[in-house]
């Protein structure tokens, strides 16, 4: 089998050409949050042919609010509510993390909203997920500046959680980072386009910023000098995390369309996009899934459910199916938020889920199947190119 490893490993990532994927061209509250433990059990009874079952969620904001509940207490996993046995059983972990760890550091002048989240609670919350990759690019890393972003990086590195997208200069914001999933290896690097004042420099800390337009000289070369990057870690899989767009946007510019599309045709095998804090919709591209938002997964935000289709308490925890070495599918599992806590939906909020997630996918021509039970609210399957 020709693996994504050997294909990178040739360099043809970084030259611009790649074009498909691995081997392919209970009870509740009131927003519908489950408090019963799900399970990543395969529906299809093929479970035990998977290579790996790899989750990937959006904003992670650990600080203010949802510190406050579960910093103090002898629970930090109680952050993850129902979905912590669902997670636990998955190989790999991928987020974006909406807050800075640490315990110091000045905020940075004229912003609204800082977010920071105490290590001690932060680093052993993650790791009970069993997180194994953070994206940094986004518009948050530095609300309390350099130190605390230094301390961000060291504490996950202490804790084993792979991170990129952020770092001491520009070269370290971009360079990739690589995590086991199964018998699999990821590479993963963060891209943002939000806050061009948190923009990495070659002399100045910063996030890995970009204009996310395959259009523009410098975005090209910038992703062809980290796909490079990549293909020296001779990954099989290959992971781009994006953080990009306007707040409340229930679908994606078309700029991102094209930029998602562009890296999937240079060998990257999921585009996990975050930062509208509302689901978008779901592509497949030459077997490949690109996810445009995948909304907050755990945060303290005001529930706007006045705004048109928004309703950003609830979300979705997607998980990628790999089967002999390809991608097979995506699952979309409906999770809610609910007093600071990540639950598993049900009822007419796991309905909505997977509704909104169909309805906006069909857009791309996405086709979704419904699977799962009552246990875990019932799962939309999106076949990819392995299925």
């Amino acid at each position: 089998m020709v693996t994504r490893r050997s294909l990178l490993a040739s360099g043809a990532a970084g030259l611009g050409g790649l074009a498909g994927c691995a081997a392919n061209s209970p009870t509740s509250d009131t927003d519908g949050a489950s408090d019963t433990d799900g399970s990543a059990d395969d529906v299809d009874g093929d479970a035990d042919d998977e290579t790996a079952r790899i989750g990937f969620v959006g904003d992670l904001m650990l600080g203010r609010s949802v510190a406050d509940r579960w910093a103090d207490g002898d629970d930090p996993e109680g952050v993850w509510g129902s979905t912590l046995t669902r997670l636990r059983e998955l190989d790999a972990l991928v987020g974006n993390l909406e807050c800075c760890v640490s315990d110091r550091g000045e905020r940075w002048p004229d912003k609204v909203y800082y977010f920071r989240s105490p290590p001690s609670f932060a680093v052993p919350a993650l790791e009970a997920a069993g997180t194994s990759f953070v994206s940094l690019a986004n518009n948050h890393v530095l609300d309390y500046r350099e130190p605390a972003l230094r301390d961000t990086r060291r504490h996950l590195a202490d804790a084993g959680i792979a991170r990129a997208g952020a770092g001491a200069n520009a070269g370290e914001a971009l360079r990739p980072a690589t995590f086991e999933a199964g018998d699999l290896t990821v590479a993963a690097f963060g891209l943002t386009d939000q806050s061009t004042a948190f923009a990495a420099t070659d002399a100045d800390p910063g996030t890995a910023f970009a204009r996310l337009d395959p259009a523009v000289r410098g975005t090209r070369t910038l992703v062809g000098d980290v796909l490079d990057r990549v293909a020296e870690a001779e990954p099989d899989l290959v992971v781009a995390s994006l953080h990009w767009g306007a707040n409340w946007e229930t679908e994606p510019r078309a700029v991102h369309e094209r930029f998602g599309r562009w890296l999937v045709e240079r060998g990257v095998d999921v585009v996990h996009g975050h930062s509208a804090h509302v689901l978008q919709g779901v592509e497949v591209y030459d077997g490949c899934p690109i996810i445009y938002d995948a909304g907050d997964f755990v945060d303290d935000y005001v529930s706007y459910r006045d705004r048109e289709g928004v309703y950003n308490k609830r979300s979705a925890l997607f998980e990628l199916v790999v089967r002999g070495g390809e991608l097979a599918a995506l699952d979309v599992v409906p999770t809610a938020i609910a007093d600071e806590t990540a639950r598993l939906a049900d009822g007419e909020v796991a309905e909505w889920v997977r509704e909104t997630v169909a309805e906006r996918s069909d857009a791309f021509g996405t086709a979704v199947e419904g699977v799962g039970g009552e246990r875990d609210g019932g799962r939309l399957r999106i076949p990819l190119g392995g299925e």
